[in-house]
């Protein structure tokens, strides 16, 4: 039985999808305090918030079962990616849930300060008729800058291209033909788009990198005259280079619905309430029926499939951007896993380096398998959790060196993986593949060609290229009532050191281990489980 609570209010219908689900029970605290939580949430496998909620270290560290944050919205602000990823917890959110409510506010928000529609309003219920005082400025002609092309963004270009806006873009991890195909022109220079402009919008995330994007520099290229709108994070602009420009004259109409602090205190809201072509909201841009909703919606559907292991779409903090590919190449990454596991007992001493070689037609998935090998290491010399989501990140984290390959060339096979470790001075190997795709076999053991099913309890022993050993082999193991299910032998040479490989059914016991090592032609016995 997983356990989800709900921390944040979010729609009736995401609440009763989650409740439908046998294996789910659900606990709705959508008021529930900071406090109270970190007393509770020790006894959660997943909890769904919005943006109140501040998901800290502190409260993951007391998360000792988390596996999922389901975020009801797209910025994750409030919670700590970095503890998060660290410590195996998948954060999924719900980008596009909300896309038409943020977009329709921007416009109206656009439309409001180059309208004054605003203050014309509050002029009427004042009993006045200022019609030569509300003179306002058209959209069609004008510039648009857009921060962010996203979901949003590309919504919002979209009407203002309606309106014969001419759009321009600043986005570095958009590709151009999207660009294009909106009829919208890619900057790739923020401050020459900045020149430009009659009118600002932005739609990015706050990250480290957005964070004071607008300040007195920019604002100081900008245009005589330029509008700035903010449904997206408060924090992108700088509050005080705002309000400075302002009152210089410069800046004619501001839009926000986003703050750095939220609420935003009362001394800011007075400061730029004072100025006439100001139009503020309190962070609704996600604020329709219809929007909350499709996120309560979409944000039940990804908590139960993240604690169902099943492919999640919309997955912040993974270490590659397509989850999707997980169930396509799920038969490599077992192996990958499992080789992992391998080769950490079989090194039989710290890892230090690890150096992950993918080729053939699987070869443009070489992130996720090398997670798959870092995670099937780690799980047999860490006392935590590790996943797929948190591998990379163990790995660093102890100081192991990490080296990937790939390539569409393969030796022997449609595909392959390769795993080179190294502790101190010594290299051991491991190379598999996945035969008509879905047969996982060990192919190489350091320098040993072998064909081995990566199954169970195997026995790997180094001995003496002689007759009689495989005797002597079986009757140690059948004196001591362990079943051989199968038996591989690897050699460079006739009558040279060969490696045996044995699936056993049931494990070795000590005593049977040391009358092994003590065979004249066994030079060395190591038992792995897989």
């Amino acid at each position: 039985m997983h356990r989800v609570l709900i921390t944040d209010p979010i729609a009736q219908k995401g609440i009763e999808i989650l409740e439908r689900e046998p294996d789910i029970e659900v606990t709705n605290e959508p008021d529930i305090t900071y406090e109270r939580l970190l007393e509770i949430v020790g006894d959660y496998d997943c909890i769904i918030t919005r943006s109140r909620t501040p998901v800290t270290k502190e409260l993951l560290e007391r998360a000792k079962k988390l596996k999922v944050i389901g975020r009801a919205g797209v910025g994750v602000d409030n919670i700590d990616l970095d503890e998060a990823t660290r410590r195996g917890i998948l954060v999924v959110n719900t980008p596009g849930a909300n896309t038409i409510g943020a977009t329709e506010l921007t416009m109206m928000h656009m439309l409001t300060i180059l309208r004054n529609g605003h203050e014309a309003h509050r002029s009427v219920t004042q009993h006045k008729w200022e019609r030569k005082r509300f003179m306002g400025t058209e959209l069609y002609g004008k510039t648009l800058g857009i921060i962010g092309l996203g979901n949003i963004g590309s919504q919002v270009a979209i009407r203002a291209k309606a309106f014969g806006m001419k759009v321009l873009a600043y986005d570095p991890y958009i590709p151009r033909e999207k660009a294009e195909k909106l009829g919208v022109k890619l900057v790739d220079d923020l401050h020459e788009m900045l020149k430009e402009i009659d009118i600002l919008t932005i739609h990015a995330p706050l990250t480290h990198e957005t964070r004071n994007m607008i300040s007195e520099r920019e604002f100081e290229i900008m245009k005589e005259g330029v509008y700035i709108v903010n449904c997206a994070r408060g924090g992108i602009v700088n509050e005080e280079a705002l309000i400075k420009y302002l009152e210089k004259g410069k800046i004619r109409g501001v839009a926000l619905d986003v703050y750095s602090k939220e609420p935003p205190p009362p001394e800011f809201v007075d400061r730029i309430s004072k100025f006439q072509n100001v139009s503020l909201s309190p962070h609704i841009g996600a604020n329709t029926y219809e929007s909350q909703e499709n996120v309560a919606v979409i944000v039940a559907q990804q908590v139960i499939k993240a604690l169902k292991g099943q492919t999640v779409e919309y997955v912040v903090n993974a270490p590659f951007p397509d989850l999707s590919v997980l169930t396509l190449i799920k038969p490599h990454l077992d192996l990958a896993e499992k080789m992992g596991r391998f080769i950490v007992q079989w090194a039989e001493e710290g890892i230090r380096e690890v150096h992950v070689e993918v080729r053939g037609d699987i070869s443009d998935h070489f992130h996720p398998i090398s997670a798959a090998v870092l995670k099937g290491i780690l799980e047999e010399v860490v006392d935590f959790p590790v996943n797929i989501i948190n591998a990379t990140y163990v790995a660093r984290d102890r100081g192991i060196k990490v080296e990937e390959l790939s390539s569409e060339e393969t030796p022997d096979f449609k595909h392959y993986i390769k795993v080179a470790v190294k502790g101190n001075g010594v290299e051991r190997v491991v190379a598999g593949t996945v035969l008509e795709g879905q047969i996982p076999r060990i192919v190489q053991i350091d320098r040993y060609r072998v064909d081995v099913e990566p199954e169970g309890i195997l026995l790997v022993l180094e001995n003496k290229d002689v007759p009689g050993v495989i005797g002597k082999i079986g009757s140690v193991l059948g004196s001591a009532n362990v079943n051989i299910a199968g038996f591989r032998l690897g050699r460079e040479k006739k009558g040279g050191i060969a490696l045996g490989i044995l699936n056993l059914d049931d494990p070795v016991p000590e005593e049977a281990l040391e009358e092994l090592r003590r065979i004249p032609e066994v030079l060395f016995v190591k038992q792995v489980t897989l």
